[in-house]
């Protein structure tokens, strides 16, 4: 590479790490949608883990579900990051910045737990990430970004019949435990 290129290289390199951080500080829908990003490469990571290290009985029974946990959490990385592409937005794209922008949190010591217990663990990471996805499609909706909001309300679709089906394996419905509910409908 010439000085120049590597010149040039270097002042986009610098002008995306400072609209990164500008976008990170008051939220879009690109910079959230870059949250997703960096959540469905660690989930990827995560639901490894919990297929890899299940045991007893109901792991050979909960396996194939992560399977296509998996597969689909794959497909929607792609998703997601293809519709910033789209959106002339810049997905992350290296281990630091996954590290930077995860809200999802690991731990070495999830091989250890029951699958039971590793289960529950995934049906919150979801939940997790629902929280950026609803942000996401709500700011998506007020840029007027109708195709963003799209990919990301199929996103939302998709986790949640994987926290139903999660949550159905723990013996619980779709959003027991992992939804506060409010118990105070009065204003007193």
């Amino acid at each position: 590479m010439t000085t120049d290129v590597k010149d040039l290289v270097e002042e986009k390199y610098q002008a995306e790490v400072k609209q990164a951080d500008i976008d990170h500080h008051t939220p879009t829908a690109g910079a959230m949608t870059g949250h997703i990003v960096s959540n469905l490469r660690i989930l990827d990571v995560k639901l490894h883990q919990a297929k890899w290290f299940m045991k007893g009985f109901e792991a050979a029974a909960v396996r194939p579900l992560y399977d296509e946990l998996i597969d689909q959490a794959r497909k929607d990385y792609d998703m997601v990051a293809e519709a910033l592409l789209d959106e002339n937005e810049l997905p992350p794209s290296t281990t630091e910045e996954y590290s930077n922008y995860k809200m999802l949190d690991e731990d070495g010591r999830n091989k250890y737990l029951t699958t039971s217990e590793m289960v529950d663990i995934t049906a919150h990471d979801y939940n997790t990430e629902n929280l950026f996805v609803t942000r996401a499609i709500k700011l998506a909706e007020k840029e007027d970004r109708p195709a963003l909001a799209a990919t990301l309300t199929t996103l939302l679709k998709q986790n949640n019949h994987a926290i139903q089906q999660l949550q159905a394996l723990l013996g619980k419905t779709a959003w027991e435990g992992l939804v506060e509910e409010d118990d105070d409908d009065d204003d007193d």
